[in-house]
């Protein structure tokens, strides 16, 4: 949720992945690592090499590791001293279930928070992270689960921006919660079904129905864990 201002992900030649080039080449390199990362292309633990990057995107070092550095911020890439990068490791699922009873202990309420303090202002603001507008966005499926990642995470972060309890939107953005979750499994029934639960969350902002927004999100939450729990089947 570091990200905040990323651009999208561009879409990779159908030839090869070279990446296109950019008045921002150091953010188009870093969205075809993510990309990669998320859709397990880059499989947990998996090494990175940095010559390899270079041949595959047809680029030099420098934005190469620029965008792994700022991956190591974001806790999805790991650089050991000696080794190089490497994708970080799959979280474990204890962590998945703690992280999710910490998720759920904060954001319900939050959005309620949010909800209760709604104005169109505030409401626009939500609405452009949503991601509902782009739901039939045509691009592959690696670029759009990868969007979407950046999306949600963004969307989540923007609630309790818009909540005012900055000590929980901190707290929650150190765990870095929703990279490591999606990362977890590649799959367009995430991407949808959370979709249309970010839907029912924006209706229950525009109502500004605090109990609904709440609701909203505890089964939005909750949803996102069922989703994913046969990963670690």
């Amino acid at each position: 949720m570091q990200n905040r201002n990323s651009a999208t992900p561009m879409r990779p030649s159908e030839n090869s992945g070279f990446i296109q080039r950019s008045n921002s080449l150091a953010e188009s390199v870093y969205d075809a690592i993510f990309a990669q990362l998320m859709a397990l292309n880059i499989p947990p633990g998996g090494r990175i090499s940095v010559d390899s990057m270079v041949r595959e995107l047809n680029v030099s070092q420098t934005p190469i590791r620029e965008a792994l550095g700022r991956l190591e911020g974001e806790g999805l890439v790991v650089k050991t001293h000696l080794i190089g990068y490497s994708a970080a490791p799959q979280i474990t699922r204890r962590r998945f279930d703690e992280l999710y009873e910490l998720r759920l202990l904060l954001e319900p309420i939050s959005a309620a928070k949010a909800a209760a303090g709604m104005d169109e202002a505030k409401l626009a603001f939500l609405q452009e992270a949503g991601g509902v507008m782009g739901r039939r966005d045509g691009s592959d499926e690696r670029i759009r689960y990868s969007t979407f990642a950046r999306q949600d995470a963004v969307f989540h972060d923007r609630i309790l921006d818009v909540a005012g309890n900055e000590l929980i939107r901190e707290t929650l953005n150190h765990q870095h919660t929703h990279f490591h979750i999606f990362r977890l499994m590649f799959h367009s029934r995430v991407t949808e079904e959370a979709l249309d639960e970010h839907e029912a969350l924006l209706a229950a902002f525009s109502a500004g129905d605090a109990q609904a927004a709440e609701k909203a999100m505890r089964t939005h939450l909750e949803h996102s864990r069922d989703r994913l729990i046969p990963a670690f089947e």
